[in-house]
């Protein structure tokens, strides 16, 4: 590793490799390194078993369109900002295939149905006005609604077997499967081979301190404990639950009062083939009404491991630790400061219905997670399944918000810029060519305002400087979302 470099980027999951492909190809000339704590590239929040793999596009995420307005209108934006998203990853992979910095698609993507599914009268009277509103835009115009149960159970058997007579509905798009560790993976190895590039495994970065030539940072590796430092310009930190102790031990003022709330998650996983064989999509459900920003559990198929398998959940569970494979139990404590104890605090009293849902789903047995299992699946028996842990999310809290929770990514930069940083957990993975873009925007601006800089980003993302939403770029975003799918084989069967 240089002792000068121009880009430290710590962190292997999909956001940290994402950054630096995306720096690297806009800027070849970059000297860049990339340092991974565990000894295996993105087996954190990005691993495969962690996640629920979902591409998310705002179709049957309920958490993005969660109620009605005055007029009973169900309000898209939220799901149209997401479904934009979404579409420059899909761009900016199908860019890296055609570059041979991705192989196979099929070796991380998969066409899938999203569906949503309610039940009672008032589940299904919203699912029917969500759709009435999506549809109206070109971006979800294909979307199916039905309330039929022999329509259902074609696009979904096991969710109406077995399930007795009450108002249903499901609406129907086609998204996608992905596997984000698959994708961060090669995305590492290809800039392990560039010029310029390097790769360290196995080596934790300890301590960042801001020096006349940029920031000074210490890594110690785990399995020796032999020490290195280095120098570089500019930091990017996507460490996951790891990237609040770093950014605390910066001492900058910008980054006082900064907590961390972390929350871990289980899923309930079954490989039986005679169940994997039949439930080919993403099956979302209602949001819990104490949690909403957790999300909503979801019956789903994946492919794991190189074989089918069904997950279900994500179960909420209470931890102290910061990251599944390298944390510690007193990641939590050691974390705490005196400027922002009183903010965690708060976030605990302002949020009592949230702790209270995340000590129930602790506390629970395999027969009460069965039954979340079985509003989804009927028939489900619990033989057939087993509980595996999940990833663990870091939920950020800031002192000056009053101990609010934020539950989706947040970007966090210094005041020169030198250093940016991600917090915080979902939609993160499915953006993160979005949030690449933003923190390329706001810490490498002058990339971008350089002519070579403007056509590689164009080369990568043919419309990251147009507005996909619009309806005068209808006909553009069927260009390009066609374009995209023909590469990454997502062309619905």
């Amino acid at each position: 590793m240089p002792q000068t470099l121009d880009v430290l980027v710590i962190g292997s999951g999909i956001l940290s490799a994402t950054v630096a492909v995306m720096l690297k190809q806009v800027d070849p000339t970059l000297q860049l390194q990339l340092v991974e704590a565990a000894t295996e590239l993105a087996c954190e929040a990005s691993d495969s078993v962690n996640n629920a793999g979902t591409g998310h596009a705002g179709l049957c995420e309920l958490s993005y369109t969660p109620q009605r307005s005055a007029d009973g209108r169900v309000p898209v934006e939220r799901a149209i900002q997401i479904f934009e998203q979404f579409e420059y990853s899909k761009q900016f992979w199908c860019e890296l295939v055609v570059q041979g910095v991705l192989g196979d698609p099929r070796e991380f993507v998969h066409p899938v149905p999203h569906m949503c599914f309610l039940t009672g009268q008032d589940g299904v009277s919203f699912l029917r006005a969500r759709h009435e509103a999506m549809i109206e835009h070109h971006f979800f115009s294909s979307m199916q609604w039905t309330a039929d149960p022999i329509t259902i159970q074609s696009w979904a058997p096991l969710v109406i077997e077995g399930r007795a007579e009450e108002p249903i509905g499901m609406t129907r798009g086609w998204g996608t499967e992905i596997n984000y560790g698959q994708l961060a993976k090669q995305m590492c190895h290809w800039l392990s081979q560039q010029d310029g590039c390097g790769l360290m495994l196995g080596w934790r970065v300890g301590r960042l301190r801001r020096v006349s030539q940029g920031w000074e940072a210490e890594l110690r590796c785990i399995v020796s404990g032999e020490t290195r430092r280095c120098v570089a310009q500019r930091v990017f930190v996507g460490a996951g639950g790891g990237s609040l102790p770093l950014l605390q031990a910066t001492g900058l003022p910008e980054f006082r009062g900064l907590a961390g709330f972390p929350i871990a998650g289980q899923w309930l996983v079954c490989d039986a083939p005679d169940l994997t064989s039949r439930h080919h999509t993403k099956v979302y459900g209602a949001t819990p009404i104490s949690a909403p920003s957790l999300g909503a559990g979801h019956l789903d198929s994946r492919r794991l491991n190189g074989s089918p398998q069904l997950m279900f959940g994500p179960f909420a569970s209470w931890t102290t630790r910061f990251l599944k494979q390298t944390g510690h139990w007193s990641d939590l404590p050691r974390s705490l400061r005196l400027n922002n104890l009183a903010a965690l605090l708060r976030a605990g009293i302002h949020n009592r219905d949230l702790v209270s849902y995340l000590i129930a789903q602790a506390l629970q047995s395999h027969e009460q997670r069965m039954q979340a299992l079985r509003e989804f699946y009927p028939r489900a028996q619990a033989e057939n399944w087993r509980l595996v842990d999940a990833g663990i999310r870091v939920q950020t809290i800031k002192r000056t918000d009053g101990g609010t929770i934020y539950f989706g990514t947040e970007v966090v930069s210094s005041h020169d810029r030198s250093l940016a940083a991600v917090l915080g957990a979902s939609p993160g993975a499915s953006v993160a060519v979005s949030i690449a873009q933003e923190i390329l925007r706001r810490n490498w601006s002058y990339l971008l305002a350089a002519t070579a800089g403007q056509r590689n980003m164009k080369r990568l993302l043919p419309t990251y400087d147009q507005d996909l939403k619009l309806v005068q770029n209808r006909d553009l975003f069927t260009r390009v979302n066609r374009a995209s799918a023909d590469v990454l084989g997502l062309t619905p069967p």
